[in-house]
């Protein structure tokens, strides 16, 4: 029996994750979470195998999550279910510690299948993204976001969804001087000579819609 913690910040979807998983003879959802400190709560007092984590969750960083769900248990499996399909996302929640990712648009079925194959510690992509993730030269290439690490990555996406420097430090539970140089080192990294040149580059990037 695969043992499954649920991590989205909808509640009717985390309802509808269970009922789809919680028809399986062999998995059960043993926990459903809206937050990662729900979810590393849970971890505590239930036997966890696979973790499925959405990356959007309100006033929580999906990527932190699952470095802090791997933190509390290292044999945990993640996998990730978001609606964002972009390669530079996928690539942070690897780095991450996740080991599969799954965009929304999937069928059903296939994210069963992605639960089973995860548990058993294989890497799980869409279809969309399978190509480019498993080729180490494409990974390579991901585009400029790459050199970022997963917190700078989150930092970067909350400032171009618009969020001023104190809410990204409420958060990401960070203090705002310690914003204020990730976006300082982030604008060097990638060569941006002020915010402007930021958010393009995210948008290129499909942190934001402009």
């Amino acid at each position: 029996m695969i043992h499954v913690l649920l991590l989205d910040d909808h509640a009717v979807v985390r309802a509808g994750y269970r009922q789809l998983i919680d028809a399986e003879p062999d998995m059960c959802v043993v926990a459903a979470c809206a937050t990662s400190a729900q979810a590393c709560e849970q971890l505590r007092l239930q036997q966890v195998d696979v973790a499925v984590v959405d990356l959007s969750l309100k006033d929580d960083s999906g990527l932190q999550a699952i470095q802090r769900l791997r933190a509390r248990l290292a044999s945990l499996r993640v996998l990730v279910f978001t609606m964002h399909a972009q390669q530079s996302y996928a690539l942070q929640a690897l780095r991450a510690g996740a080991l599969g990712y799954l965009t929304k648009d999937s069928d059903p079925q296939a994210m069963l299948d992605a639960v089973r194959q995860v548990a058993q510690g294989r890497r799980v992509f869409s279809s969309d993204l399978i190509e480019a993730m498993l080729d180490p030269l494409e990974v390579e290439r991901g585009g400029p976001l790459r050199q970022l690490t997963p917190r700078e990555f989150d930092v970067l996406r909350l400032a171009a969804q618009g969020l001023a420097t104190r809410a990204i430090a409420e958060a990401m539970h960070l203090g705002d001087k310690t914003v204020l140089n990730y976006m300082s080192l982030i604008r060097q990294k990638l060569g941006a000579a002020n915010d402007l040149q930021l958010l393009r580059l995210a948008a290129q990037n499909g942190l934001v819609e402009l």
